[in-house]
């Protein structure tokens, strides 16, 4: 078994004998209403085992929906929960939280339980709202005409995002007119089936500009050749290791890292015009400075989500040169998206899910 995999499982293990240690002494009730809240942690962790292993497919379609909703909001849910009781126990060792409310507690119980409904329910209105991100890029290689170029990355279509969500991302990506629209990777989330039994491909067509893509990692794990269908049926033109050029300007897009055999980014930008505009998408923002060296004007990535939730995204600010937002190295410049759509639980805390929308024009 893979470390990260073993962490991950580990990690939700001890918070969840953490919470559930933490439950039994909160909660005012007889041992079997307190067995049964136990229970239902440790069935959340025994569900998510069973996700990570098996999928859902095997079932039929709702059941499948409503076991993938649950089985995935439940790590956010447990994170949460744990966040609350350390931050009770510390305020409990410093004298600010009176130790009744955590013991047996009729008032602990109900200002735990409506602090997360709250606190969740905001965080899936966050999620559901659409930040629009603009940009704008002047640059002095010579452009055919000004552009405006819708980009995306992670929508994560699937069980949760289905088309009737995508349908409202299509309408608000026409909204703005544009000339392209990329896709830096993960269009699809675990499964090409929920999308092919909801025709969703027929939805791709209602959008009004040429579509480009590169591939994610999630691709890989819905099965890459399944995926690959799905976007010649959506009219996507999928960019693997290869370049393109369109209203012109340079589109290069690399495999993602998933496939340990990708081709080196040098070459691949053998193939540009050195005096042509060039974008490189490229799904997870590792070696940033690959990009730089190669004289790359513009990079789109995604896959960082930007942790989806707080705390999880000061992680990611240690573990990428930059986990979300605008940066730059040199002549290149970079960015990186937390998402349009999500993984797992729909919910966003501390980060959002969004779109950009970015204009080329010429330098003066």
């Amino acid at each position: 078994m893979k470390l990260w995999l073993i962490v991950f499982l580990l990690l939700p293990l001890a918070g969840m004998f953490y919470a559930s240690w933490r439950l039994w002494w909160l909660l005012p009730t007889s041992a079997v209403w307190k067995v049964a809240a136990v229970a239902l942690l440790l069935s959340g962790f025994l569900g998510m085992v069973f996700y990570l292993r098996s999928g859902v497919d095997s079932f039929s379609r709702p059941t499948a929906i409503a076991l993938y909703e649950v089985l995935t909001s439940w790590p956010i849910v447990l994170l949460y929960l744990v966040l609350t009781f350390l931050l009770l126990d510390f305020g409990r060792l410093c004298g600010i939280v009176p130790r009744g409310w955590l013991f047996n507690s009729v008032k602990g119980t109900a200002g735990i339980a409506l602090f997360l409904v709250a606190l969740l329910t905001y965080g899936h209105w966050n999620y559901l709202r659409k930040v629009r991100q603009p940009m704008e890029i002047a640059t002095k290689k010579q452009l055919q005409q000004p552009l405006k170029i819708v980009m995306l990355s992670d929508l994560h279509l699937g069980y949760h995002n289905r088309r009737a969500e995508f349908s409202r991302w299509v309408n608000l990506i026409n909204a703005e007119n544009p000339d392209l629209i990329l896709i830096g990777g993960d269009i699809v989330d675990i499964s090409v089936r929920p999308l092919t039994d909801e025709n969703m491909a027929e939805e791709w067509h209602r959008l009004t500009a040429p579509v480009y893509a590169c591939l994610g990692n999630h691709e890989y794990y819905a099965n890459s050749f399944a995926a690959r269908q799905f976007y010649k049926d959506a009219g996507i033109q999928l960019l693997i290791d290869s370049v393109v050029t369109v209203k012109g300007i340079q589109i290069v897009g690399r495999d993602d890292r998933t496939n340990s055999r990708r081709l080196p980014l040098k070459n691949l930008m053998a193939h540009c015009n050195p005096q042509a505009f060039t974008i490189l998408l490229d799904h997870q923002p590792y070696h940033l400075e690959e990009a730089e060296q190669c004289g790359v004007d513009f990079q789109l990535s995604g896959h960082t989500h930007y942790g989806q939730v707080w705390p999880i995204s000061w992680i990611e600010d240690l573990m990428y040169e930059k986990a979300f937002g605008t940066h730059r190295r040199g002549n290149t410049d970079y960015y990186v998206s937390s998402g349009m759509g999500i993984w797992g639980g729909k919910f966003r805390i501390g980060t959002r899910s969004e779109y950009i929308v970015l204009t080329v024009n010429n330098a003066e």
